[in-house]
């Protein structure tokens, strides 16, 4: 069963939370807060309780294989997982999908490994769902039965309709806040630094000429 708490509890010892600032994100959008799930992952403790925490919620969906969109979804795959195969007694496979430049592509054999197989897809956070319906994508056109979605954080309102219609999504801490297109962006119309140690901050200010 997910505890909210818990979860936030975690993010806040690790300062995984960033709030007040000017953060553009992956998506190209604007917003005041950041999830940076890139300092949860050195702690394997914390992240391992995550990913149990997350794999209980699928133990009767019959998962054969995690996937997850590369880079960092790679940790979570593994940990799911891992936990999956000691809750259900039986080895459940975690693998990857590699970014293209059109989205997502299942290689080094694992398209093999989720053909006719049922897959769950992993995420660390949600912000309009992108990479993760991209996964989901690559991996029913490879044969794979997407039996649900499961993420650290939604922080965008993302839906299963947003996924590609997935049957489930589940996510262990729900956020809302606020974006804007950088068009309609309060913070830089108030000039307020954007942050550059997050997201893609200092590609925006390089690519603004802003440095």
């Amino acid at each position: 069963m997910i505890n909210q708490q818990v979860v936030l509890r975690i993010f806040a010892e690790v300062q995984a939370a960033i709030t007040g600032s000017h953060i553009v994100y992956t998506s190209g959008k604007h917003g005041t807060a950041y999830v940076n799930k890139d300092a949860v992952y050195p702690h394997t403790e914390k992240i391992s309780f995550l990913c149990n925490m997350l794999a209980s919620e699928f133990v009767d969906d019959g998962v054969d294989v995690v996937i997850a969109p590369a880079v960092g979804g790679v940790i979570l795959s593994q940990w799911t997982a891992h936990h999956l195969s000691s809750f259900v007694g039986r080895e459940v496979l975690g693998v990857y999908a590699d970014k293209t430049d059109g989205g997502f592509a299942i290689k080094r054999g694992y398209d093999k490994l989720i053909a006719g197989k049922r897959v769950l897809v992993v995420e660390d956070v949600l912000t309009t769902g992108g990479s993760a319906k991209k996964t989901v994508e690559a991996v029913r056109e490879n044969g794979g039965i997407v039996v649900g979605v499961g993420v650290l954080c939604n922080r965008g309102g993302v839906t299963m309709q947003d996924l590609a219609d997935v049957p489930k999504l589940v996510a262990l801490m729900e956020v809302t806040l606020s974006t804007w297109n950088e068009a309609d962006c309060p913070l830089c119309k108030q000039k307020v630094p954007i942050n550059t140690d997050v997201g893609k901050g200092l590609d925006f200010v390089r690519a603004h000429e802003i440095l």
